[in-house]
């Protein structure tokens, strides 16, 4: 009852400066609002992250071929600029390494791909049956190359999503011919869905639309487009021949994941001296990515906690104007029998009316704006649980801080010396 008593003359204290009280609240809003919003921007950014690089698989190991700057610009004797993956180092390393339950190759080459009368320029992508599981490719409808495909080397091909708007825009191709190159005819067993053009991105590789590639079994582009694959370059420069663009290896557990991979690096050192072959690690890039973003997140919330310091500031202030506004109060208050507690409990009372006030409607306004910045400013926000729970809690410590001052001061005045105050 005497909680209640004390909220109820708190309140009607605070109505009768209803400007003043509101604009302290305000600064306590703000405060717990940007809390909150900056603490959804720092964790909607650091789950794109740590999401973009477990596409790549926490458990996987990517080999990729890179031209080295090292190589002569007239190509060895003169012909194709070599460099990179080989078949050789793709036994090596089946052969060599442990604790390892899938390896994928993948070659790739820019070529015409046609319909009839449509055309369009893309990507075939020689691939293993496992890059599947290994990318994280989900099939619209059909299949994905298989291993009897891949013993076979059978002409199939499965199509991404922009590839078959192009080339089949009145209905499934599913069963029909495309075809890749001058005279390489394949038949349509699978459609990719849309995939995100950034998706390679996060492996050093190259930002292609991945949308626009077709692939096709490891073995039937080695055995219908040769042993290498050839790329003309402009102004000037040498071809480049490559037999394997990237091998990728997927590790039984994670905890074997660093330890296998210094196991590759070895078995690729003694033949590729000329750096020509670069190694990803998504573990490592995932546990350097979650320690960027937390920093990144502590920042942020640092930074919008200094907007509670503020408003904690302007509430002491607010409240030191209170107490000397109510000083013969107080004394009349100490002169009818009210103690020093009594006192401090009271202006205590009054300073988290205001604090849990303008901290509720802070999280209401916190909530509801970083769903709007996800949609006008198209910055990815996630919330979690604690944050709004969070920004309340301090912007009531901090008014219990900032509060206990003026209450104190204003416990501590003499009773007679108050009753003579004007």
């Amino acid at each position: 009852m005497r909680l209640i008593a004390a909220i109820r003359l708190g309140v009607k204290s605070l109505r009768l400066h209803k400007l003043r009280s509101l604009l302290t609240i305000l600064g306590v809003v703000f405060g717990v609002c940007s809390v909150i919003i900056m603490l959804a921007i720092g964790e909607g950014i650091r789950f794109e992250a740590v999401q973009k690089i477990k596409e790549l698989g926490a458990s996987n190991i990517i080999v990729r071929s890179v031209k080295p700057t090292t190589l002569s610009a007239e190509g060895e004797g003169g012909g194709a600029v070599r460099y990179g993956l080989t078949a050789a180092d793709l036994r090596r390393i089946v052969d060599a390494v442990p604790n390892v339950t899938a390896v994928t190759a993948v070659r790739d080459h820019r070529r015409w791909m046609s319909n009839h009368d449509r055309r369009i320029d893309g990507r075939v992508v020689g691939v293993t049956p496992t890059y599947q599981d290994v990318s994280g490719i989900r099939l619209r409808e059909g299949r994905f190359i298989t291993v009897l495909d891949q013993q076979r080397s059978t002409p199939v091909a499965v199509l991404g999503a922009s590839v078959t708007q192009s080339l089949f825009p009145l209905g499934s191709p599913i069963g029909k011919i495309v075809r890749l190159g001058e005279e390489q005819y394949y038949q349509v067993v699978g459609v990719v869905e849309p995939r995100a053009v950034s998706a390679e991105q996060a492996d050093g590789g190259p930002a292609n639309d991945l949308n626009l590639d077709v692939y096709i079994p490891f073995e039937t582009d080695r055995v219908r487009f040769g042993e290498t694959v050839a790329f003309d370059r402009a102004m000037g420069l040498p071809p480049e021949k490559l037999e394997i663009r990237q091998i990728t290896l997927t590790v039984a557990d994670t905890k074997y994941v660093k330890r296998t991979a210094e196991v590759v690096a070895d078995c690729l050192r003694a033949n590729h001296k000329n750096g020509d072959t670069i190694m990803t690690v998504p573990l490592d890039l995932l546990e350097k990515a979650e320690q960027t973003q937390r920093i990144f997140t502590l920042v942020l919330g640092a930074i919008a906690c200094i907007s509670l310091l503020v408003g904690g500031i302007g509430i002491m202030n607010i409240m030191l104007a209170t107490v000397t506004e109510r000083t013969k109060e107080i004394g009349l208050r100490r002169a009818l029998g009210a103690r020093r507690h009594d006192i401090i409990y009271q202006f205590l009372i009054e300073t988290l009316v205001l604090t849990s006030t303008g901290g509720l409607l802070g999280v209401i306004s916190g909530l509801a704006l970083s769903q709007q910045v996800t949609r006008w400013a198209g910055i990815a926000t996630m919330i979690q649980y604690w944050s709004p729970i969070m920004a309340f809690g301090t912007s009531v410590v901090v008014g219990l801080i900032f509060g206990l001052y003026p209450a104190r001061r204003a416990a501590y005045m003499d009773p007679i010396e108050a009753l003579r105050h004007e």
